[in-house]
């Protein structure tokens, strides 16, 4: 994933990536050694002049408040400094671990309960002075229409990247929310129960 990063950014793509639910402890050498910048979480960009939120999601699931707790505490700068003073092998057990309970407690848990809330999607677009919000985590593409304090907006939702991917075009006065095929070698098989 890094090699490929670095391969378009050297040909002149700029490349952005934002944290999501297991790499946050990405930084200043991941951004060096793949040639993307990090963006933070949320960043609020101009698409054709107008206002657009990115973010990766996973703030706005506030019905789970078992991965919100999880979220707050690898996002923690003192348990990031501590978790990488731990040897690497440790590490690696900590993660498998975590790993395990994660895909026990997804599948266990009712897909609405994993989902973002309403509340949480206008509350954010209203900080944010935004009337559309682009996010991934949920795994579930589509195109959201609403109206916010009598006004129209919109939140789509980016695919994952297990079975195909997810692309996001947009052009003047258009957007086309689009499945990726991927190689078949490249499709990372599994099932959406083992999906968080």
């Amino acid at each position: 994933i890094v090699d490929g990063k670095r391969a378009l950014s050297a040909n002149g793509v700029p490349v952005y990536a934002m944290h999501g639910n297991r790499d946050c402890l990405m930084g200043a050498r991941f951004e060096h050694a793949s040639g993307c910048r990090l963006l933070p979480e949320p960043t609020r960009i101009e698409l054709y002049g107008s206002p657009v939120l990115l973010m990766h999601g996973d703030s706005l699931c506030t019905r789970d408040t078992e991965y919100m707790r999880f979220r707050s505490m690898v996002r923690d700068l003192k348990w990031q400094r501590d978790f990488l003073a731990k040897p690497l092998t440790e590490r690696e057990a900590i993660i498998r671990e975590y790993r395990k309970i994660s895909m026990a407690n997804t599948a266990a848990k009712k897909p609405e309960i994993m989902d973002v809330t309403q509340d949480a999607v206008e509350e954010t677009m209203r900080t944010q002075r935004v009337r559309h919000l682009i996010h991934g985590h949920t795994h579930r593409p589509a195109e959201h229409r609403f109206t916010l304090d009598g006004a129209p907006a919109a939140r789509t939702v980016l695919g994952d990247w297990y079975e195909r991917g997810s692309v996001l075009r947009v052009v003047p006065g258009k957007q086309m929310l689009e499945p990726l095929p991927l190689p078949e070698n490249s499709a990372r098989r599994v099932s959406p129960k083992q999906q968080d």
